[in-house]
């Protein structure tokens, strides 16, 4: 029998099963980039925010929630309790369909037949457009007078990080056209904190300073418009400014 000079899979022409699989969602993802730029939008710079230097969702979370001496938490989305696990509040209810939180449905699911009203709602499902903003608007219905809601992922840096469907390691998804038609409610008034990947902050009271924007269908807004006048579209503030803002 030859000497073996190596492990199967080690060294050799056939990397091990768990390297394959490992392999195989890079290959689905270098496929369709391959496909985007024939038939995608072609705008290729990027935001130069550097997310580790600012404070985390959580943190900013647990503040608003010592600051406002909040007692309800409504969270959607929880993947794990990465989030839901460190936020403490008296009460919390966590929707995810698959894992984390308190209850296995969808926020569709939720919403429909919820009946109790929450003060601060963070909202970190689906990352598309069509399900953020639903969620939203489900949200606000859901509010208690001196509530607000954080929406996560809403600064994406570059096109890749909110092209649907995925095609990046991480994945903003186009949850900011979801803040930016936000923006243009006259019932809520709407903020993006530069910190954790873009937070959404929408207070329940009237905008005040609401965006004009001409647009049907905010799907379809472009990337390159984003990456012009997102401080406008997104109505920014620091982190710092966070306190200001929700009182």
């Amino acid at each position: 029998m030859p000497h073996r000079t190596h492990k199967p899979g080690v060294g050799g022409s056939n990397p091990p099963l768990a390297t394959k699989k490992n392999m195989r969602p890079k290959y689905k993802f270098l496929i369709k980039r391959i496909l985007y730029y024939f038939y995608g939008e072609k705008f290729f710079k990027r935001l130069n925010y550097e997310w580790k230097d600012y404070p985390s969702r959580i943190s900013i979370i647990q503040s608003i929630i010592n600051s406002k001496k909040y007692n309800d938490y409504l969270e959607i989305g929880c993947d794990k309790d990465e989030n839901f696990s460190q936020i403490k509040i008296k009460n919390k209810v966590g929707v995810d369909p698959k894992s984390g939180g308190t209850l296995r449905m969808t926020s569709d699911e939720f919403f429909k037949t919820n009946k109790n009203k929450f003060e601060i709602i963070f909202l970190d499902g689906l990352h598309t457009y069509e399900q953020t903003i639903q969620d939203i608007k489900n949200s606000i219905k859901s509010l208690k007078t001196d509530g607000l809601i954080v929406v996560h992922d809403c600064l994406p840096k570059k096109i890749w990080n909110q092209i649907v469907p995925r095609m990046y390691g991480h994945w903003n998804g186009d949850v900011w056209k979801a803040i930016v038609e936000t923006r243009t409610l006259s019932n809520v008034d709407t903020y993006t904190c530069v910190a954790d990947h873009g937070l959404g902050i929408i207070l329940n009271r009237p905008n005040k300073n609401i965006l004009k924007l001409n647009v049907r269908d905010f799907k379809n807004i472009k990337f390159s418009s984003y990456y012009k006048r997102h401080k406008e579209f997104m109505n920014t503030i620091s982190h710092n400014q966070i306190k200001e803002v929700i009182f």
